[in-house]
């Protein structure tokens, strides 16, 4: 079985949130519903799981709900025997956005105190944004991700001990030794190739065929194509053009969307496109960061919706469009390949997956830096550069952005493939794999 960190934060919640319906929300296949029947399984002795997909496909059981009462009918009439007490009995409402008037009862189910409930989605952010009735206050809502660098990490074999020297070693800015970087960085390179779907890691570990991860990770990047004409049929069109065009904006010099190429018309601006964007990002498929022309903390006062970046949200899916089953673009430092906007994307959904919120500086004169994130313990907003070649200490936008002392900044860094921590001019160059001990806190 794989380690997730949010099997914890899930077992946490279920023993101390009572007032709270847990609602885990996050992209297909990501693994909510396997961490999910882990951790009920272990903390209740009954447990219920529907999946509204099925349901909706076959039996219609809960489709047109019309009261909780209703509800519970149903729900007694098929899993009555599995329905005990509160203490002991979970019902899991899988996909739960297949029947979002469900998410309006979800309030009422919790005040009950039956059972007890919990329920995911994979296009929840989106459902949520079109509920009329959303249940405030009623759910706690958990995003859950792709595995990040650092569960990577312990499915290849490393342990607590392990993760926590490297904690450690990145905590007190110590280099690692030669050894240990090159297994990392061979690790790291590992990633970019199979990223974090739980599906794609499985059958790397099974078969070390890296052509079998590649006909998932195709099959996946087909069905979030595929979502948007189910949840969207209106826009479906551009909404699949926008998500078709991340890979190549990420080769850009500037790696913003740019809303004129989106259909070839001039004139059109962001909000004429916020639908589309909204279900890009809401349903977990991509990853956005909002430009910031005034840099100060806190970042969200200035930033600009009109002017994001977009990461694909799993580095594997990014590589399987850009190599294919080739993999030495990526293992063998090939001189002629720019793996720029791949380090790129494996930072973005990294912090994102550690609750930052992300922001990139843009500015004609000065140039653009490629992150910024708030950092609430100074009080100040740190940048970050990544490099994927071997000019890592260039970055002149970096430079002029730390030296302006109306931006009150206290550290940047640059994350590169270089094996050792220096810190110098209040930049501190540190092993791209650190990123992963980044923390919101």
């Amino acid at each position: 079985m794989l380690y997730r960190k949010i099997e914890k934060e899930l077992e946490d919640k279920l023993k101390t949130i009572n007032d709270r319906i847990i609602l885990v929300d996050g992209a297909r296949q990501v693994g909510k519903t396997y961490i999910i029947n882990h951790v009920i399984n272990k903390l209740f002795e009954n447990v219920v799981e529907i999946n509204m997909v099925i349901d909706k496909v076959k039996e219609r059981i809960f489709a047109n709900i019309k009261s909780v009462d209703d509800f519970y009918i149903k729900l007694s009439m098929f899993y009555g025997d599995k329905l005990k007490d509160y203490d002991n009995t979970i019902v899991f409402i899988d996909e739960i956005q297949e029947y979002p008037e469900l998410l309006t009862y979800l309030k009422f189910l919790n005040l009950d105190k039956k059972y007890h409930f919990i329920a995911s989605g994979s296009l929840l952010g989106v459902t949520l944004s079109k509920t009329t009735s959303i249940p405030i206050g009623s759910i706690h809502k958990i995003r859950m991700y792709p595995l990040d660098f650092e569960e990577f990490l312990y499915a290849n074999g490393f342990n607590k001990d392990v993760i926590t020297y490297l904690n450690n070693k990145f905590i007190n800015n110590e280099s690692l030794d030669l050894p240990m970087h090159n297994k990392l960085m061979d690790l790291f390179k590992l990633y970019l190739i199979v990223g974090g779907l739980p599906g794609c890691i499985n059958t790397y570990l099974e078969t070390k065929n890296i052509a079998r991860v590649r006909e998932i990770q195709s099959q996946i990047h087909e069905y979030y194509s595929s979502d948007a004409s189910k949840y969207d049929k209106e826009n479906k069109l551009k909404i699949t053009k926008i998500y078709d065009m991340i890979p190549s904006l990420m080769e850009n010099k500037k790696k913003r969307v740019v809303i004129k190429d989106i259909e070839n018309i001039k004139g059109k601006t962001y909000s004429q496109y916020y639908d589309e964007f909204e279900y890009l990002i809401s349903s977990g498929i991509s990853t956005d960061v909002k430009a910031i022309s005034n840099p100060h903390f806190p970042l969200i006062e200035t930033s600009s919706k009109n002017l994001i970046k977009l990461y694909l949200s799993d580095v594997g899916l990014l590589t399987n469009i850009l190599y294919k089953n080739n993999s030495k673009a990526i293992l063998d430092d090939i001189k002629s390949i720019n793996l720029g906007s791949v380090y790129e994307t494996v930072v973005a959904n990294e912090l994102k997956a550690h609750n930052f919120d992300l922001y990139y500086y843009d500015n004609k004169s000065k140039g653009e830096v490629d992150f910024l994130i708030n950092d609430y313990d100074s009080l100040s907003v740190v940048p970050l550069e990544v490099k994927s070649g071997k000019d890592y200490t260039i970055h002149r936008a970096l430079n002029g952005f730390i030296v302006n002392e109306e931006y009150n900044i206290k550290k940047g860094y640059v994350l590169s493939n270089n094996k050792d921590i220096v810190i110098k001019n209040n930049v501190c160059y540190i092993p791209i794999y650190y990123v992963m001990f980044f923390e919101s806190k």
